[in-house]
């Protein structure tokens, strides 16, 4: 943005907070407001046009309003020059004052799109995270369970992994959930009895991924003693439509499919099938469904008792 500082050095401790993205007003950068002031002031043309048709009473008034406010700083675009009084002002307030050669626009769309997604909400999930069809997968379940296995199995089928045990996860939009790896556990995947693995190493450059957006909660299940499947221990209709459910995450539902776990089953392949079913109801077609719908056609069309 090639921003210069020319006043207001002090000011250099200000910071914006986390929690100030999630909070209507003020917003956190836009074009000069002195009702509702933003916390990163814009100072474009029209708003110095503006300042120049006070009188000299009512421009004092309005510049130390806006310094009265404490923004994290004043920017003035297109390498305007800086009224004098301003700089005043911004100096004996200790706010920040800079300047820079873009547009307010492209200052703006910038600063909007990368201060968002910098303080947006964030939250940590237990659970490996991988890249599986292209798809975001989660696959949670308690100790135990098999989840590093599981994600050992499908790295070596070609999928990719993003994050081990503690997921990072960020609101990036009303509903997209963009999940990171954490510096500490960058490329490493802990597997009982093998210890911690270095996925990047074993399996090369393509098998890890820094991202990824969070479109499927996969929920290991271990069956209990005297459970034969899941339709022993739930509603029968699951054998049809799977047991399908939702995970709150940010205040959005997540689609979760639980898988029972049991000796033998082969939980990489049902894996793969459960995000490619995912993928085909995302499009409208569910097998489940489909299956139910020809049964009604069929008792329609028998004779009557």
């Amino acid at each position: 943005m090639a921003l210069r500082w020319v006043s207001g050095m002090r000011g250099e401790s200000r910071a914006l907070e986390p929690g100030v993205a999630q909070a209507r007003r003020p917003s956190l950068i836009g074009y000069l407001n002195v009702i509702y002031p933003n916390k990163i002031q814009i100072i474009g043309s029209e708003e110095l046009n503006y300042l120049d048709g006070l009188d000299s009473r009512q421009r004092w008034e309005v510049m130390h309003k806006i310094a009265a406010y404490q923004p994290v700083a004043l920017i003035v675009t297109k390498d305007q020059t800086v009224p004098a009084d301003l700089r005043e002002v911004a100096e004996e307030t200790s706010t920040p004052l800079w300047i820079s050669p873009k547009r307010g626009h492209e200052l703006l769309t910038y600063l909007q799109y990368h201060l968002a997604r910098m303080l947006a909400a964030k939250i940590t999930l237990h659970g490996v995270f991988l890249e599986v069809f292209s798809i975001g997968v989660l696959i949670t379940g308690e100790a135990g369970s098999g989840k590093s296995e599981l994600a050992l199995e499908l790295i070596s089928r070609g999928h990719r992994l993003v994050a081990d045990d503690a997921t990072e996860f960020t609101l990036i939009a009303p509903d997209v959930i963009d999940g990171t790896c954490p510096e500490l556990l960058q490329d490493l995947l802990e597997v009982r009895g093998l210890g911690v693995l270095n996925v990047r190493e074993m399996f090369g450059h393509m098998s890890v991924k820094p991202s990824k957006y969070l479109r499927l909660v996969v929920h290991l299940k271990p069956l209990r003693d005297g459970e034969v499947n899941l339709g022993d221990s739930g509603d029968t209709l699951t054998r049809l439509t799977g047991d399908i459910g939702h995970r709150e995450v940010f205040d959005v539902q997540v689609p979760m499919i639980t898988i029972p776990v049991a000796s033998g089953r082969n939980l990489s392949v049902l894996v793969e099938a459960a995000v490619r079913s995912h993928a085909l109801k995302s499009k409208g077609i569910d097998p489940a469904q489909t299956f139910i719908d020809r049964q009604a056609h069929q008792l329609r069309r028998l004779p009557p008792w």
